[in-house]
């Protein structure tokens, strides 16, 4: 089969999927088999072609082959010779079991040495050429003597090309049971027998245009670079070859979320107008005006949710900014309209503040509101979810237990997503799934609204999250003396103390907040609540709370109660109270072990005080900085600005981590880096967007080579993909 464009191009000569043999298990390869397959499967390489997308993530120069005499001690070096003793011996003072093997050249000797591997003495024969790669030591016994301890080796004929030495030699990350040397020998007959077997997916033309290789090419010289190709362009991903795949990546990746939100466009919806009565009231009994950035919002929701096509939309905006007065307005445009709204939250504590929040509100506007947590008793529990299924609540707030299969809407037309970026894909699905509706008023797709307390350029957005409309709340309300952030060791705690016990004294509300990961879990929550401990034998005149993770539904819900009501004037608290709390009075947020947070995480600890109009501080504490730590918390002494600190989190913890692309439901970006690469992304969403505009369908003999490959690339994400 062949298939080209129309301007004669040809785009491959394999059959529709690729050749067969790219999909069979990789441990049916030579020099594989069912228990290091199992290695290997711990890698993500199942099939051969996985094994052809397991790039190396760095490469070392082992070409520049040096005269031994030459060598220089503490430098890794490459030699070459012949072997002239290969033996087993035992030293004579500890009696270590050693494997030495000595190659002589024209110029002089070195000795390479293997501990306790006997069998090495098999591998190598007098008289035989070897290449030994390794780091350069003065043997003890023979000051000028050079040693390599465990240097690689390749056994090599007159005109052998060689694998592990000799050369630019790719290196792999590896898995317990499993070397780089192992990976690396398999590599070499993969890249060498398969590579040719792929399909290249791009038309020639397109190829000229970038000045790029054949797919083929590009991935053999991926794994196993030209001798002269420059070392320092490899590791950074820089040589026409890996462009090349980059750019397949950022294309697949752009392509698939440009169809996902074709599909979005083309998803049936229903027109949610509204009389405007309810917003009308809810502006008049708000005690402020929105912003001119909440109203553009505003605007931009209301009119999508006015058309008869699904909305997808995310609301992104700094802490504070406003977010959660823009959805509620959106959630009394669906009630105007007669349909019925959910608002998801990632923890019980959020979810209880937004239920707060909508019920000081929206009661007095009639509507009724529903919440649904872990730890909402049962009565209340079965009353919620009889009202949302026969309609009477017209807002359902809650965590994932909105998604149970017990919840039932009786007319779901507008999802709201808090904090977006915790939720997987599959259960935003889900909880898109529970339109209800019923005669005359049959089940449509909801319209989708995600929020986000993480700021990112505009342009990575559209990467990131390019198949939904973006609004951006970009300012905050007026009236908001900026957060005075300061940073201290424990030298400075005493000057800590006394800012905190000023505060308190004003009738300030403060939060003491600790680190909690998994890794340390049960030393940091006795850290908090030592922390604590201490704390009340300080600041005895004030009530000391303690909130974290472990605690039962019903106790974090009493003490955040009483944290409002000024009855805690001093919560400690792990990382759990992060996102979406509101409390005015709180005026002062200390971080302890700052360095051990990520600055976007920072950023909204210090969101979580500055609401209530007063002066308010975020005090980090931090020892033993690293520089790296160091920068990072200079970051958010010199910017109070989401976007800016987000940029910068960016650049210091790389877009993986950033993005959490595992909770996203975008295919993982593995060989691109979204910083690095941004000039490869316009141009690969600038040819996406010119197929999907010429072929939205991708039933050309291009879209359906491109099809194939989005098919494989995004699997099952495409569809769930929609509401993301």
């Amino acid at each position: 089969m062949e298939l080209t464009t129309k301007a004669g191009s040809v785009i491959h000569r394999l059959p529709a999927g690729g050749s067969p043999e790219l999909f069979q298990p990789i441990q049916y390869l030579k020099g594989v088999g069912p228990k290091r397959g199992e290695l290997f499967d711990k890698l993500g390489v199942r099939t051969v072609k996985d094994a052809l997308y397991y790039f190396p993530y760095r490469y070392e120069d082992r070409g520049n082959i040096r005269k031994i005499a030459r060598v220089s001690f503490g430098s890794y070096e490459t030699v070459a010779g012949t072997v002239i003793r290969a033996e087993n011996i035992t030293t004579p003072r500890r009696r270590m079991k050693l494997f030495a093997l000595t190659v002589k050249d024209e110029t002089g000797s070195v000795t390479g040495i293997w501990f306790n591997q006997p069998y090495m003495s098999r591998v190598f024969r007098e008289g035989g050429k070897v290449i030994l790669y390794g780091l350069v030591k003065q043997d003890p016994y023979k000051r000028y003597r050079p040693v390599m301890e465990n240097p690689e080796y390749e056994l090599v004929e007159e005109g052998d090309e060689t694998t592990h030495t000799g050369r630019v030699v790719p290196i792999y990350k590896a898995t317990a049971g499993l070397t780089c040397r192992q990976i690396r020998s398999v590599m070499k007959g993969v890249a060498d027998e398969f590579s040719p077997k792929l399909q290249d997916f791009l038309p020639e033309e397109m190829l000229k245009k970038y000045k790029v290789p054949a797919l083929s090419i590009a991935v053999r010289e991926a794994h196993f670079p030209e001798m002269e190709t420059d070392i320092s362009l490899l590791n950074a991903r820089g040589t026409r070859a890996q462009k090349r795949l980059i750019f397949d990546e950022f294309l697949l990746l752009e392509l698939g979320i440009m169809s996902m939100k074709k599909g979005c466009a083309k998803t049936p919806g229903r027109a949610l107008r509204g009389n405007g009565g309810l917003r009308k009231r809810l502006r008049q009994a708000l005690p402020f005006r929105l912003t001119q950035a909440q109203e553009k919002a505003v605007h931009e929701i209301s009119r999508d949710m006015e058309r008869p096509s699904r909305m997808n939309r995310l609301l992104q905006g700094d802490v504070g900014c406003g977010k959660t007065v823009v959805a509620l307005l959106a959630a009394l445009q669906a009630a105007e309209a007669g349909v019925q709204t959910a608002l998801m939250a990632p923890t019980e504590i959020l979810a209880e503040q937004h239920y707060l929040n909508v019920m000081k509100y929206l009661a007095p506007l009639g509507v009724k509101v529903a919440l649904l947590t872990g730890a909402v008793k049962k009565k209340d529990r079965e009353r919620a979810l009889r009202e949302l299924s026969e309609g009477m609540a017209q807002i359902a707030v809650g965590t994932h237990s909105l998604i149970q299969e017990e919840v039932v809407f009786r007319d779901l037309g507008l999802v709201i997503v808090d904090e977006q970026h915790r939720f997987g894909v599959v259960q935003r699905a889900k909880l898109s799934g529970k339109a209800g509706g019923s005669g005359d008023n049959p089940p449509s797709s909801p319209d989708v609204l995600v929020m986000t307390a993480t700021p990112i350029p505009r342009t990575l957005a559209l990467t990131v999250y390019g198949d939904l409309d973006i609004s951006v709340i970009d300012s905050l309300p007026p009236g908001r003396p900026p957060v005075r952030t300061k940073l201290f060791d424990n030298s400075g705690r005493a000057e800590v103390y006394r800012l905190l016990r000023s505060e308190l004294q004003r009738g300030a509300l403060a939060y003491v907040v600790y680190p909690l990961v998994e890794e340390s879990e049960k030393s940091d929550l006795k850290a908090a609540k030592e922390g604590a401990e201490k704390l009340a034998e300080i600041f005895g005149e004030y009530p000391v709370g303690l909130l974290h993770g472990r605690m039962k539904p019903e106790e974090k819900e009493s003490v955040m109660d009483n944290f409002r009501a000024g009855e805690i004037r001093l919560l400690v608290s792990t990382t759990v109270i992060e996102v979406g709390l509101d409390v005015p009075e709180a005026a002062v947020m200390v971080v302890e072990h700052a360095e051990r947070f990520g600055l976007s995480q920072l950023h909204q600890l210090r969101g979580r005080v500055g609401r209530g109009g007063r002066q308010s501080y975020c005090i980090l504490m931090a020892d033993r900085l690293a520089d790296n730590s160091r920068e990072r918390l200079q970051a958010m002494l010199k910017s109070s600005s989401g976007f800016e600190i987000a940029e910068e989190d960016l650049r210091l913890r790389g877009p993986g981590e950033f993005f959490g692309t595992k909770q996203s439901g975008l295919p993982e970006i593995t060989y691109g880096d979204i910083i690095r690469d941004y000039k490869i992304i316009e141009a690969a969403r600038a040819e996406a967007s010119v197929i999907i505009e010429k072929d939205p369908e991708l039933k050309s003999d291009l879209g359906r080579a491109l099809s194939l490959e989005l098919k494989e690339k995004w699997k099952d994400r495409l569809e769930l993909g929609k509401i993301s």
